[in-house]
């Protein structure tokens, strides 16, 4: 199984600016700790861009010439490190989706950049890889169907826009209801969660989720956006997963995807905290797990006396592996 990274992944932001950006930094070493191993992307050609941006704003985005009011929805202004930067996580989901279909998981350890519409970034997302490789994938014929399943805490609101009518793309979005984007927009299956949802609720709902969306999308190739953000820790979210829900539903989606033989490829998605090594600690977990490989509990930050695998979300896990 293949990890995409690349350093310029990490691209300067003012100081004190409240997007992570250094997570992707800690989320590689947390990684690389664990023993994995990571391939190059290259950026995006512009021409695949244009499969579901418009021509206008990718090359306002290539030349770092954003217009100012495009900028304040992103959060941040377009430099040409972070226009590099936005044209690598594209190539890297890009990359990882042709991997998986070739040998059944890849991981590209920054992307799920959701929020990314057809004529602008928002929510400190530039381009949308995830429409973008679906778009190309289908295009080419690599797949015929493809399944997104974004686990994010906000809306996945500008795949489901830059997606919306073309045949083959199927987008799953479960996010808390009252949380960013304040206007969602229409996708293929939006499940929007109540404030404080916990493990159990939450898995219980996830579970007949995809249930239901394998059976109707049947997929060839499913994308994961697995936001960290639904932890109760996080900064930015308003549900209250614990560590051992997000190994559960990480675990859950994995089975799914084992049990219709479907290829995965797993993006890096949301993730706010001000312990930054911590935060690159979850979202490496989260990407661990959908790979399939063991985590030692030290990798949790459990102590001896806490190690937050108390009966209840012990069982959870249990149930997911099954799953």
């Amino acid at each position: 199984m293949r990890f995409f990274f690349h350093s310029g992944y990490v691209a300067p932001l003012p100081a004190g600016h409240r997007f992570p950006m250094s997570k992707y930094e800690t989320t590689r070493d947390a990684l690389a700790a664990a023993g994995v191993c990571f391939d190059r992307p290259e950026p995006v050609a512009r021409d695949l861009l244009l499969t579901v941006h418009a021509q206008p704003y990718v090359d306002a985005v290539l030349a770092a010439s954003v217009d100012s009011a495009i900028e304040r929805r992103i959060g941040f202004a377009v430099t040409p490190a972070v226009a590099l930067r936005a044209s690598l996580s594209v190539g890297g989901t890009l990359a990882a989706a042709r991997a998986a279909l070739a040998e059944g998981f890849a991981a590209n350890v920054a992307g799920g950049s959701h929020h990314a519409m057809p004529d602008g970034g928002a929510g400190f997302c530039v381009f949308n890889d995830l429409a973008v490789t679906t778009a190309v994938l289908l295009r080419e014929g690599s797949a015929r169907r493809i399944l997104i399943v974004d686990l994010d805490v906000h809306q996945g609101d500008g795949t489901a826009v830059c997606l919306a009518g073309m045949a083959g793309a199927f987008t799953l979005s479960l996010h808390a209801e009252r949380n960013f984007p304040v206007r969602k927009a229409s996708g293929w299956r939006d499940i929007a969660l109540p404030d404080a949802m916990e493990d159990s609720a939450y898995l219980d709902i996830l579970a007949a989720e995809l249930d239901r969306a394998f059976l109707a999308a049947r997929p060839d190739l499913v994308l994961v956006q697995a936001g960290v953000d639904a932890h109760a820790n996080d900064q930015l979210g308003r549900l209250s997963l614990s560590d051992s829900g997000l190994l559960a539903r990480d675990r859950m989606v994995r089975s799914a995807c084992i049990a219709a033989g479907v290829p995965m490829a797993a993006t890096l998605g949301g993730g706010y905290d001000a312990d930054v090594a911590a935060l690159g600690a979850r979202h490496a977990r989260s990407l661990l797990t959908l790979a399939g490989q063991p985590i030692e509990p030290a990798f949790f930050g459990f102590t001896a006396t806490n190690r937050g695998l108390d009966a209840a979300s012990d069982g959870i896990m249990r149930e997911a592996d099954q799953g």
